[in-house]
């Protein structure tokens, strides 16, 4: 029977900072695995080592001990040179603040790992449109950033995530710069890149909310996996619920907007 290489494999993650003196244990045997078309969510308190977690598994940071696996190639190993490239081709990349270049239109954003990857531009121009129309953005291409609203320039972060086809988008507190509104648009951009494309997510949120949207949830509290939530069948009202019940119990603060 063939078995399925998972997309993401955390083995054993350990990350230490400082000296022997003076020792910050930030992350302490944290092992979990998402699969393709997977979107889970990651919680904790300030502190509690998510970002840590979210920049070792993304290739940003080195892990002190332990193994990544992202599509069975072990990034852990990987010399500088190779890894620039695995990232530019297997990862996408979601932060708070868009990180749009304000030099470039919607469209030339969207289009640069294509462009620093040498895609011949009639292909590029055809992939632009194409999720550009898959996230609802087609209407400010020509726009540059200081032209859109807060959601509409983390739509274009997210198409930008998504032009390569990557093996997965590494999302970090995506929502955090946004209001009510703009959150709902840019997660319903999130479900509908996981539902119909098998886009597989990996997203840091301190919202409840924003992890209700996810298919599971992986809690971290003093740099370990405290518990882990899966949505199953129940309704994202249901789930939210779930969700606020644990950040209670963890002691954390959340989103009650829903």
């Amino acid at each position: 029977m063939q078995t399925t290489v998972p997309v993401l494999e955390a083995r054993h993650i350990e990350k230490v900072y400082g000296s022997r003196s003076n020792v910050t244990r930030a992350l302490s045997d944290v092992s979990f695995t998402i699969g393709k078309g997977d979107f889970v969510g990651i919680m904790g308190a300030s502190g509690s080592g998510k970002s840590t977690l979210l920049n070792c598994v993304s290739t940003i940071d080195a892990v002190t001990s332990g193994q990544v696996l992202i599509g069975g190639a072990d990034v852990t190993c990987m010399k500088s040179s190779k890894l620039t490239r695995f990232r530019r081709e297997q990862l996408g990349f979601i932060f708070q603040d868009s990180n749009l270049l304000d030099t470039l239109t919607a469209r030339e954003n969207i289009a640069l790992p294509l462009t620093i990857g040498r895609v011949a531009a009639r292909e590029v121009l055809l992939r632009v449109e194409e999720v550009a129309q898959r996230l609802g953005i087609a209407a400010v291409l020509d726009k540059y950033p200081y032209q859109m609203s807060g959601g509409q320039q983390q739509r274009v972060a997210a198409a930008r995530a998504l032009i390569t086809d990557p093996a997965i988008i590494m999302a970090d507190e995506p929502t955090g710069a946004l209001d009510s509104k703009n959150a709902r648009l840019l997660l319903e951009s999130f479900e509908t890149m996981n539902a119909r494309y098998q886009a597989t997510v990996l997203m840091v949120t301190h919202d409840s909310f924003a992890a209700s949207y996810t298919h599971r949830v992986l809690f971290i509290r003093d740099g370990r996996i405290f518990t882990e939530l899966r949505r199953g069948d129940t309704t994202r009202q249901q789930f939210f619920e779930r969700i606020m019940e644990v950040v209670a119990m963890m002691g954390g603060e959340a989103s009650d907007a829903l």
